[in-house]
This record gives C-alpha cells, sequence and structure tokens, in this order.
C-alpha cells in the first residue's frame, strides 16, 4: 500500500506503539508485532511519508515513553504523548488487570484514577522534557499537529493535559 498511499496529498500516516514489551502488548490487543509497526514506520519515513509514532495509551510505570522514543527517534516526523484515560467500563477492567498481572503498581493506580493525583504525569512530563533538551527535540505542550522536516528529530507532543486544553479551547468560543 506504500505506492498508493504516496499518491495522497498531504498524507501523514500513525503508528500506536505503547510498549516494546509484545507480552504487555498482546495482553492488549491483537494487532501486528511491535517490529512490524517499527519496520513499517521506518519504511514509509524513508519514502517521505509524513509518520507519527503514537504512544498511547501511556500506562503509568508499565509504558516506556523514554525507550519507545530512543527506539524511533530516527524515523518519524512527529511523537505524540497521551495519558491512559480511564472511563466507564473501561475503568475497573483496566484496575482489574493491574490488580492481577501489576499489583504493585495497584496502589499508584488508585491515585491516578481514584484520587485524579497528577504527580505521575507532572513527573512523567518533566523526564520527557529533560530529554527532550538533551537530545535537542522540539517538545510542545499543545493541541495541534507539528511536524518536523525530515532528517531532523522529531517534534515531540504531550497530549497528557488534554483535558485542559479542551476546557480552554471551549472558553474561547
Amino acid at each position: 500500500d506504500l505506492d498508493l498511499i504516496k499518491t495522497f496529498p498531504n498524507v501523514q500516516v500513525s503508528f500506536s506503539i505503547n510498549t516494546l514489551d509484545e507480552s504487555f502488548k498482546n495482553d492488549m490487543d491483537c494487532a501486528s508485532s511491535i517490529a512490524d509497526r517499527l519496520d513499517a514506520m521506518k519504511k514509509f519515513y524513508e519514502a517521505g511519508i509524513y509518520t507519527t509514532c503514537f504512544i498511547s495509551p501511556i500506562f503509568p510505570e508499565i509504558t516506556d515513553c523514554l525507550a519507545i522514543i530512543e527506539k524511533c527517534k530516527n524515523f518519524c516526523n512527529s511523537i505524540w504523548l497521551e495519558n491512559l484515560n480511564l472511563r466507564g467500563e473501561y475503568k475497573p477492567v483496566i484496575l482489574n488487570y493491574i490488580s492481577k498481572k501489576y499489583p504493585h503498581l495497584l496502589p499508584l493506580y488508585k491515585d491516578i484514577y481514584n484520587k485524579n493525583d497528577r504527580t505521575y504525569w507532572i513527573n512523567l512530563n518533566q523526564k520527557i522534557t529533560e530529554y527532550c533538551l538533551k537530545n535537542n527535540m522540539p517538545y510542545k505542550r499543545e493541541n495541534k499537529i507539528i511536524n518536523s522536516d525530515f532528517g531532523t528529530p522529531p517534534t515531540v507532543i504531550n497530549f497528557f493535559y488534554h483535558e485542559e486544553i479542551k476546557k480552554s479551547a471551549q472558553k474561547n468560543t
């Protein structure tokens, strides 16, 4: 499909990767392997198609954002980061999964998802900020798509605070 996709104007292809651990990936979805996704992303990028690595959802203390960024930073134009949001019927399913597979993380998940404690996301934001500064990667916290030019470090866009962005956008309408 690469040849066909190259014919589309202003095309951008995004690849969702929220782990480098195949067993965790298999618990969460029945999609192609992580290696296949990374390989496809690289091929699209090398073919001159704007590519995005969408690190979503970020599972606290399970998703290693910095390792994923390090793995794909040389063959994508942007990296989007979105935190795990638990709502409705999905929330007890994920909390049950965490209690069974990662019981040591259950207190953290309860703090985040039952007490609305944002400390984890604030600290992760700081780590990513420092990583991006060290690696000369643009790092943005906003609600718009920004692509870096080919051959330059990708722009990293933090959507952790989309609730705040959404509220501020609603105020401006």
